[in-house]
Parts: C-alpha cells; structure tokens; sequence
C-alpha cells in the first residue's frame, strides 16, 4: 500500500490543476454545449495529466542529486529511495503511452501537440532547465501548448487576448517560483539543487515579477475592453471581474514574500483563502455574466 501511496506522490496529482487551461476554449469560446467538444477537451484534459505526471516523473529521476540537498524535496520518493529508479521509469512509460492514446483518441492536433509538449520538457529536464530566463519560457510555452490543444486541437478558434493573458500569467509564477526557490535555499547550497539559480538574484527576479504582473493586469483589463470579447460574450461587463484578478495577484506577491509561498502554486491555490475566495469569485462572476 505504501509503494502506491509513493506511486503517486511521484505523479504529483495535486499538479494537474495547472492542466485546467486546456478548458479556456470551452469557457470562452461558448462552446460547452456542444458535447463532441466538451467530450474530446475532457480527453485532452487527462492527456494532458497523464503526461504532465509521466514528465514529473522523468525530471525527478534526472533531478534524484539535486533534490537530495533541498530541504523540502528531499523528501520525494526518488530522494528519499523509497522509490526505485526502475519502477519510476516502468511508471513514467505507462502514464506516457497511456497519454498519447488518449491524445490521439481526441485528435491529430492535440496528439501534435503533446508530443511538442512532451519533447519540450524533456529537453527542458536535460539540459534547458540550466538556460537563464529561457527556462521560465519553456514552463510558459507548456501552458500555452495546453490551450492550444483546448482550442485549436479542437477546432475551437484561439483567442488572441486569451493567449497573451496567459502567456503573462505562467511567465509571472514561473518568475515568483524561481524567487521562492531563492528564499528557501542558502547561498551554500542553492547552486546544488538548480544550477540556474546562481543566474538569479532577488532583485533581478522582482524586477521581471514587476513586469510581468503589470503585462498580466493590463493584458486581461484589455481583453475585456476587446470590442470582439464583448461581441462575443454578449456583454461589456467583464471590466467588472478585474479586480480579483488584481488582488488575485498582489496577494500572491505578499505571500512571495511575508508567507513562504511561490514554489507551489497548485500548493498555494488550495492553502490560502483568499487565493481560494479571489478564484471562486471570478469564476462566479464571469459565469454570470457570459452565460
């Protein structure tokens, strides 16, 4: 029972909420009542989950060293050795067979697009990961692969606005976790555990926070000002459901900075109320207004 337990902590479940992106084009692009999509997204969805696992499991594998002089990840079940290398990558080759099938039971594009997924990453576990500024680029271009195989690998027209709110929202946590990855780790040992760091500094890192949680604000602010958003959702009152996505993001920089919080954000999403309360609002609202 303890080796499944294990299992799937090395999965990392709590992590495919980041996989949620894949139904951006079904909320907004109104098509959740058409259950061919709705079906072939939910597809999608899981594909991607299996995969995101499989690829988690590929990195703490390469990354079983490293992990060992982290004070938290230490206690993985590679690091630990309560997980053997040979059962891991048994499980990663599973999870990734079993993804692509159900990739291409959804379609060509979206299979496409997770084996795109899939090789990025593994090059990024390799040896892109250790590219300064390049490898938060590469955990961003993951999240846009997965709306895109959410709308055009499911014949679902790509919003413009859509992809650059969330091209600088990954940008801003794949930022803020490099400057929690800093804070958690001494000068001693930071470059052990992620070569990459000895590139960053705190202010370097709070400068391109800045920066990209302005890009953030401003990107959404203007999609709901976007004269084919109105058109579309019937409404011109998405203006209105900007506020929590402000708050939503101030409150993530003070936990950056006075909570410890950063390097998990399926973590933080789910441990602090008002993250809790700030995406339970905005969905609420936002339902209400485009249904």
């Amino acid at each position: 029972m303890k080796k499944l337990l294990d299992l799937l902590r090395l999965m990392r479940p709590h992590q495919w909420v980041k996989n949620t992106f894949v139904f951006v084009g079904l909320l907004f692009g109104h098509a959740w009542h058409d259950s061919s999509l709705v079906a072939h997204v939910l597809l999608a969805f899981v594909a991607f989950c299996l995969m995101s696992s499989a690829i988690y499991t590929i990195n703490d594998m390469v990354d079983v060293e490293q992990d060992r002089h982290h004070p938290k990840k230490c206690k993985r079940p590679l690091a630990s050795g309560s997980i053997s290398m040979a059962a891991a990558a048994m499980l990663a080759a599973l999870l990734a067979a079993c993804s692509l099938a159900l990739a291409f039971a959804a379609s060509k594009i979206v299979l496409f697009v997770l084996v795109a997924y899939a090789l990025m990453n593994i090059a990024y576990s390799l040896r892109l990961k250790h590219v300064v500024i390049l490898d938060i680029f590469i955990i961003a271009t993951g999240f846009m692969l997965r709306i895109l195989a959410g709308t055009l690998g499911v014949g679902i027209p790509p919003s413009q606005w859509l992809l650059l709110c969330g091209l600088m929202v990954t940008l801003f946590l794949g930022f803020t976790k490099r400057r929690a990855e800093i804070i958690a780790l001494n000068e001693d040992n930071k470059a052990a555990h992620r070569k990459v760091l000895e590139h960053y500094s705190p202010v370097l890192l709070d400068k391109m926070i800045g920066v990209t949680a302005a890009g953030l604000i401003m990107s959404y602010s203007l999609y709901t000002m976007n004269p084919d958003t109105i058109r579309i959702h019937g409404t011109a009152n998405l203006i209105y459901t900007v506020p929590f996505v402000m708050y939503g993001v101030f409150r993530y920089i003070y936990l950056l900075h006075h909570q410890r919080g950063g390097g998990d954000t399926s973590h933080d999403l789910v441990r602090d109320i008002h993250l809790i309360g700030v995406v339970v609002g905005w969905l609420a609202a936002t339902l209400w207004l485009i249904l």
